[in-house]
């Protein structure tokens, strides 16, 4: 299951979930992906078992991509305890997901989307929150952010620079 490895510290607070997600909410990687149409704590146990329909359903063929990382500690306290006495101890880990967040990828040579649509549904059955299977158009390639483009880009700036330096000769 999914978990950091450190963290800076042991406990946080629970936060409030408002708004959609600006970030991770363009198919990255793959040609598939399924999208939070709602918003919600998602365990790592529940990432782990939709990881693992996903990947029995394709019969390891193509690639999966797991794009939300539980990240914030639930803490919970012993049954039948008296008020008081602090915090309890962090029982699980959680993702926060906002609307619009893309919880999964899938792509590959021999992934379809009929395969990846099944894939994805028995992937939904897993999870807390409702979910859109989504792909990306013909021709259209993943947005990955951060890396380079392919093509050059045209800097229309040097003729701008060589106006003022010829100015600056004149006077």
């Amino acid at each position: 299951m999914l978990s950091p490895k450190r963290t800076k510290f042991r406990k946080q607070q629970r936060g409030r979930m408002r708004g959609v997600a600006t970030r991770g909410n363009k198919i990255a990687f793959g040609q598939f992906a399924l999208q939070a149409q709602e918003c919600g704590w998602i365990t790592s146990r529940q990432i782990e078992a939709s990881r693992r329909a996903m990947t029995r359903y394709v019969k390891r063929g193509g690639q999966i991509w797991i794009r939300i990382f539980p990240d914030k500690p639930v803490t919970m306290r012993p049954a039948e305890t008296r008020m008081g006495s602090g915090k309890g101890n962090p029982e699980f880990w959680v993702a926060v997901v906002k609307p619009g967040r893309i919880l999964f990828e899938m792509g590959g040579a021999e992934i379809t989307e009929s395969i990846a649509k099944e894939a994805m549904r028995l992937a939904q059955y897993k999870l807390p929150i409702k979910t859109k299977f989504i792909a990306l158009a013909e021709g259209e390639k993943p947005t990955q952010v951060g890396k380079a483009s392919s093509e050059p880009l045209e800097i229309d700036g040097n003729e701008s620079q060589e106006s003022s330096v010829t100015t600056k000769e004149e006077s």
